[in-house]
Formats: C-alpha cells, structure tokens, sequence
C-alpha cells in the first residue's frame, strides 16, 4: 500500500500531511524536473471544505497513478515508490503544487 506524504496543507484531502483521497492522480506527461508535475487531485479546502473521509479505504489513500512517463518510479503508469510525497506551499489551483518524489529517467 502506497503512502502518499502531503505538505500542502489547504488541500481537501490533507488529514495531518498524509493524503485521504479517494485516488490521487500525479501529472505531467513530459515533466523533465518536479516542477513539471502535478497532483491532478489536489482540491483547495477554503472552497471544497474538508474530504479527509473520501476514501474508499479504511485509512489513508492506497489509489495512485502516475502519467509522468519521464520519472524513473513509473511502472506502467503506476508508481513503485512504497510512499511519494507531493508539495506546493499555500496553492491555490492543482498545477501550484508538484511530485517531490519525482526522479528523472534520463541520465545525462
């Protein structure tokens, strides 16, 4: 079961820096460095209140997809990261906020 560690503390789903979202999707396609990913699940908590029981799980999030297709932890659009964590200091909209787990596939 995947973790997901949150340091974005007015998202919806954010309960104490651990994730309760139904499923989180990270994004990014052609991301080349963290700052080119996203979590597409991110809900700003001042306009969506709190969800931090929208999960179909009896605990945190255990549901996560990966559509960066550069990060070496992408295993067939999941990751195989035993935990991620996901930043973006007081965001407002999800493409404020990033994957700090991401770790590039090409070498240089």
């Amino acid at each position: 079961m995947q973790k997901i560690i949150c340091s974005v503390t007015n998202c919806s789903h954010n309960n104490t820096g651990v994730c309760y979202s139904n499923r989180v999707d990270i994004g990014g396609a052609t991301a080349s460095t963290e700052r080119g990913t996203v979590c597409g699940s991110f809900l700003n908590k001042y306009e969506y209140s709190s969800l931090t029981n929208n999960t179909n799980s009896s605990g945190p999030c255990d549901a996560l997809t990966c559509n960066v297709i550069s990060c070496k932890h992408n295993e067939n659009k999941l990751c195989d990261l035993e935990s991620i964590e996901v930043s973006g200091t007081e965001a407002h909209i999800y493409t404020e906020t990033k994957c700090s787990s991401f770790d590039s596939k090409q070498t240089w």
